[in-house]
């Protein structure tokens, strides 16, 4: 059986991940109140971020923001856009 959880980001009962997706007390944090859905919306999300802005993962500075924004997209709060992305009609 599928685990659930109330998700943070869509505040709702929602399938949660299957593994937290990265060690320690905010990869737990992310398992316990992030849904599989709004974790698989954040990484494309990300990844328009990265390509977008150009960051480099390998930068201390790049990584603390890119984690900034992840915290800001869960909570709700107004994240960054990519500049000019029109996402496509479904």
């Amino acid at each position: 059986m599928t685990r659930t959880i109330m998700c943070r980001k869509y505040k709702e009962e929602l399938p949660a991940l299957e593994k937290a997706p990265f060690p320690g007390a905010k990869g737990q944090d992310i398992f316990d109140h992030v849904s599989a859905k709004a974790w698989a919306d954040w990484q494309k999300h990300q990844t328009l971020l990265i390509n977008e802005k150009r960051l480099n993962m390998m930068n201390a500075e790049d990584r603390k923001y890119l984690q900034g924004e992840m915290d800001k997209f869960f909570s709700g709060e107004e994240y960054a856009k990519a500049d000019g992305y029109v996402p496509p009609a479904q």
